[in-house]
C-alpha cells in the first residue's frame, strides 16, 4: 500500500512538472485582497498570533487593491468598485484595531491586587506596554471612521455590495454610533490609570 502511494506522488509531481507546475513553486503576494486572506483568527491568540495578523494587515493596508475581478465582492461599475475600496479601508482598520486590543489585553492589569507588591516594576512596565496598544488602536479607529464615512456617502447609499455586507453593516453601526471603540479604548486606558496610581501606591 505505500509502494503504491509512492508511485502515485511520483507520478502526480512529474505529470506537474511536465505542464510547467512547480509544486513547490511560491505564492507571490501582492495585493490587498492576498494579504486579506493570510489573516485569520486563532483558537488561543497568544501574542506571537496577534502580531503576525497586525503584520499582515499593515501589509494590506499598505498594498494596492487588485483588478476588480479579483475582488472579494461582485464589481459590475466604478461606483460600486469605489464604494469597495472605501469599505474594504475601513475594515482592515477595525480589524487592526480588534488586534491591538487583544494584544493589550494580554499586558493589562484590571487589579492591583495587594500580593502584587513585590512584583511592582513589572506590572506597571506591563500597564505601560498595554497602554502603548491601546492608544495605537485609537490611531486605526480615526482613520476607520473616516473611510466609514466616505462609504456612507449619499451617492452610495443605494449600492449593496452583497458579498461584503458585513462591512457595510460595520459603516451604517459607526455611522449610528452603536460601535464606538474610543468609547471602549478610553474607558480602557482610564482603569489602567487608576490600576497604575494603586501600584505606585504600594510600597
Amino acid at each position: 500500500m505505500v509502494k503504491k502511494r509512492r508511485v502515485a506522488f511520483v507520478v502526480l509531481v512529474t505529470f506537474l512538472f511536465s505542464v510547467g507546475i512547480s509544486p513547490l513553486s511560491a505564492y507571490y503576494v501582492e495585493y490587498k485582497e492576498q494579504y486579506y486572506r493570510l489573516y485569520h483568527l486563532h483558537y488561543i491568540q497568544y501574542p506571537d498570533d496577534t502580531m503576525e495578523n497586525i503584520h499582515w494587515l499593515e501589509m494590506a493596508l499598505k498594498a494596492d487593491f487588485a483588478n476588480p475581478l479579483y475582488a472579494i465582492a461582485l464589481i459590475e461599475n466604478e461606483a460600486q468598485y469605489e464604494k469597495y475600496r472605501y469599505l474594504f479601508m475601513m475594515h482592515l482598520n477595525l480589524k487592526m484595531i480588534e488586534q491591538y486590543l487583544f494584544l493589550g489585553n494580554k499586558w493589562n492589569k484590571r487589579y492591583a491586587y495587594f500580593y502584587n507588591a513585590p512584583f511592582k516594576e513589572q506590572n506597571l512596565k506591563s500597564l505601560e506596554t498595554a497602554e502603548t496598544c491601546y492608544r495605537t488602536a485609537l490611531v486605526y479607529w480615526k482613520d476607520a471612521k473616516e473611510w466609514a464615512e466616505k462609504a456612507q456617502a449619499r451617492r452610495f447609499r443605494f449600492i449593496m455590495l452583497e458579498r461584503v455586507q458585513f462591512w457595510q453593516d460595520e459603516a451604517g453601526r459607526i455611522e449610528r454610533k452603536e460601535l464606538d471603540y474610543e468609547k471602549i479604548i478610553n474607558r480602557e486606558l482610564a482603569n489602567i490609570q487608576k490600576v497604575r496610581e494603586e501600584f505606585e501606591k504600594m510600597p
